[in-house]
Parts: C-alpha cells; sequence; structure tokens
C-alpha cells in the first residue's frame, strides 16, 4: 500500500509539474523568438534618434540580451528553480571574476560611455593620450587610431576616457599661426600692413574671423610678429592655405624690399576651433 501511494504520489506531483513545465518552455521559446525582432525595432528606433551606426547595434545587442535573460529567468521560476539563489550565485561569481577581469570590464564600460557621448566619429582627425590621427575604428574595449606617418595605433578605451581629446574636425573654423622675424629698423606699421594684405589675398583664409598680426617679443636680431589667420577646413585644405599665406608673406617682403632676417615659419601650430 505504501508503495502504491509513494507511486500515486509521485504521478500527482509529475502531474502538477507539467503545466509549470509547459508555460516555463513556452516563455523560453518565446523569449528566442521573439529577442530578434525586439532588437531589430530597438535598433530602428536608435537609427531614428542617435543616427549612430556603433549605439544602434549596441543598443540592439543589449536589448536581446535582456529578453534572453528575462525569459529564461521567468521560465526557470515557472518548474519551481530557485531563481533567488541563482542569481545569488551569479552575483558571487561575477564579483570573482570582475576581479579577474577588471581591466576588460572598464574599458568596456568607458566604451559604452564613449558611444553614448560621441567626443568623435570614425573618420575625425583627432589628438588622444598623446596620439595624433585620424579615427579608424570605435569597439566596445578600444579605439583605433590612424596617425599621420600612417601607423595604426590601438589605444584602450579607459585611456581615451580619461585623457583629454581633441577632436580637430568638430567645428569647421580652425586657426593657424605663422611667425615673422622682422630685422630691426624696419617699418613695422608699413610691414604689418603689406604682411596682412598678403594673407587676405589667400584663397581660403577667412575675413571673420580676421587677420590679426601682432608684435610680440623682442628677439635677439628681430622683431617677433605672430600673423595669425582663420581657414574653413570643410571648403579648403587647411594645410594648402598655410602653405599659400607662407608663401604670400615671403613675396610680400621680397616685394617690398623688406629684411627678414630669417625665413617665414610657423613658430607653433596653434589648432584652435570656433
Amino acid at each position: 500500500m505504501e508503495e502504491g501511494s509513494a507511486l500515486q504520489e509521485l504521478v500527482k506531483e509529475f502531474i502538477d509539474f507539467i503545466p509549470g513545465l509547459i508555460t516555463g518552455i513556452i516563455i523560453f521559446v518565446a523569449s528566442l523568438l521573439g529577442a530578434t525582432p525586439i532588437s531589430r525595432n530597438v535598433e530602428a528606433w536608435a537609427k531614428e534618434r542617435v543616427q549612430d551606426p556603433e549605439i544602434e547595434q549596441l543598443l540592439g545587442r543589449l536589448a536581446r540580451w535582456s529578453v534572453w535573460v528575462i525569459g529564461t529567468v521567468l521560465a526557470l521560476s515557472q518548474v519551481g528553480f530557485d531563481v533567488t539563489g541563482f542569481v545569488a550565485g551569479l552575483g558571487v561569481a561575477g564579483l570573482t571574476i570582475g576581479f579577474a577581469l577588471q581591466d576588460v570590464a572598464r574599458n568596456f564600460v568607458a566604451g559604452i560611455l564613449l558611444l553614448v557621448r560621441q567626443p568623435f566619429n570614425i573618420g575625425d582627425a583627432v589628438q588622444i593620450a598623446g596620439f595624433s590621427g585620424s579615427v579608424l575604428e570605435i569597439k566596445a574595449r578600444d579605439t583605433v587610431l590612424k596617425t599621420w606617418d600612417g601607423e595604426m595605433v590601438i589605444l584602450s578605451n579607459t585611456s581615451v576616457f580619461e585623457n583629454p581629446i581633441i577632436n580637430y574636425s568638430l567645428l569647421p573654423r580652425r586657426r593657424r599661426t605663422v611667425g615673422i622675424g622682422l630685422g630691426y629698423g624696419q617699418d613695422v606699421n608699413h610691414a604689418l600692413d603689406l604682411f596682412e594684405g598678403a594673407i587676405r589675398g589667400v584663397e581660403g583664409v577667412l575675413d571673420e574671423p580676421e587677420v590679426s598680426l601682432l608684435v610680440e617679443t623682442l628677439g635677439d636680431s628681430s622683431l617677433q610678429i605672430a600673423a595669425r589667420f582663420w581657414v574653413n577646413q570643410e571648403t579648403h585644405d587647411l594645410f594648402g592655405v598655410h602653405s599659400q599665406v607662407v608663401q604670400a608673406i615671403n613675396r610680400a617682403a621680397e616685394d617690398g624690399n623688406i629684411e627678414l632676417p630669417y625665413p617665414v615659419q610657423t613658430v607653433r601650430l596653434e589648432e584652435a576651433a570656433s
């Protein structure tokens, strides 16, 4: 009788277990099938508002993973699985793994923050952590630059996030500075007028902000003049215009019989934007 009662109890428990099992399977399968369309809908929504392929893909993946995780947890709860204990165990395991992979986790989080903030886009000219070049790729864990010398630099997203970022492409107008040495005894005002006219005559130099020529220091053998001008880098080649300005100043000095103790040069490359 006891064996029969035990068997009946087992059968009863199995019958009671079946509805939860079926429900759990339905929920799990539904999460697997529904994750992809939900992910696509999230990407479509992000495309209209974010307009950045990297963020669109990231949000889509997060949506897919979230549906899978939630579906799995709900499915397990239908069959009496101790979800709370399991999640707590995952938390302990995740903490242990986190200590071992904290650098990877930091880079991943930094990558997400960079994708959200968007301090630069692919193709932008930037200076990051002492490296200058154009952005080739933005990944979840690192950022790839191509330097002006054609070398590839891979920077961890943590270093990118923690260091100052200069984005030369973000704003169209850039300022350049050319240093001029004017020999003592020269007519300073006349020279400044000639140089300013020469700079204004170069195609690509903007009228606003205005060209500026200022005497900055007294050198050992000459006055040090800083000639500053602005270029719209979206419509003209920045370095090409800079080269033409240097040549124009040199021609103006020759035509005006102005003595330059040394060749016109770039004293410092000021990279300002407006």
